[in-house]
């Protein structure tokens, strides 16, 4: 696995791009769905690509099922960007009753997914749990800790979340939006999945945070590590020279974080090709570097 050097001649001047992209949620998942489908057909998690799939095409579908979201009390945006908090407060989305709501909406829309058996022991597993139980999984999911021996009945609250946060995101205002630190959520408070580099004309090579949870996508500067904000011993691992999707590897904390390029290749998508590029992640298994992007369709592999 060649190491990539960082290469400043591919960091393009950028006129103040925006601090945050919020997500418009039903375009989120329905993207990600289409991009899963395109990833199955020439990989061999394709099985695990379709089940995801059509579980983003589930959570593209459940905001028309569900009553608008409340966004937080104007004086709970104020007080955050005092503070230089989130203004969505994790813990408690794990006790609203918005975000049970949504829960138990997934879990009925999801009865019509083909999946393994295991899959569907979960769910039934989850939709069978008391509200005790559901709230402990809930309360794992948003503190980005999911325990790989039970990772299955995760994966179905935490594609709930997703909807929820995503919805309450997309109600913000993002110009109010402040940072927290490096590698945090200004909408949520979870960490990045992946990095990605942007290929749009109005902001071509500007590098945004993409949060596992609420898919919001907030700025950080190129060459800098997610997860300790170091600026030094930065380098990249890929599985080729001209890979679109590397792993920027920090020497002062040992973590790694996927960084993929939409500039070369506008078809990327943060969860869908982080999950599709496993390789990737066997790769770097094998060395002295953990993984620093939190990815609960990947907890267990």
């Amino acid at each position: 696995m060649p190491e990539l050097l960082p290469d400043p001649s591919q960091i393009g001047p950028i006129a103040q791009p925006p601090f945050v992209i919020l997500p418009d949620p039903v375009r989120l998942f329905r993207r990600r769905a289409e991009r899963l489908r395109h990833l199955a057909r020439e990989s061999r998690l394709a099985p695990y690509l379709i089940f995801l799939a059509e579980l983003a095409e589930v959570q593209a579908a459940l905001p028309a099922t569900l009553p608008t979201v409340t966004p937080p009390p104007e004086a709970r945006v104020a007080l955050a960007r005092e503070s230089r908090m989130p203004p969505l407060n994790r813990l408690s989305l794990a006790r609203d009753a918005d975000m049970a709501a949504t829960l138990a909406a997934l879990l009925a829309a999801a009865d019509g997914i083909a999946m393994p058996e295991a899959a569907r022991a979960a769910l039934d597993a989850v939709r069978g749990a008391d509200a005790e139980t559901r709230g402990r999984l809930l309360a794992n999911v948003l503190s980005d800790d999911i325990p790989v021996e039970d990772a299955a009945p995760h994966l179905w609250v935490a594609a709930a979340v997703q909807v929820h946060a995503a919805r309450l995101a997309a109600s913000l205002d993002g110009e109010r939006l402040v940072p927290i630190r490096v590698g945090v959520c200004p909408c949520c408070g979870g960490r990045p999945a992946t990095s990605v580099v942007l290929g749009t004309l109005r902001i071509e090579g500007a590098r945004y945070a993409a949060c596992a949870t609420c898919a919001t996508l907030w700025n950080e500067v190129r060459i800098k590590c997610l997860a300790c904000g170091s600026t030094k011993g930065i380098s990249y691992r890929a599985l080729g020279e001209e890979a679109v999707i590397k792993a920027e590897v920090c020497d002062a904390c040992h973590s790694w974080v996927k960084i993929l390029y939409q500039n070369k290749d506008t078809a990327l998508e943060a969860i869908a090709d982080d999950v599709a590029s496993l390789g990737l992640d066997a790769l770097m298994g094998d060395t002295e570097w953990r993984r620093a992007g939190f990815d609960p369709f990947l907890v267990g592999f």
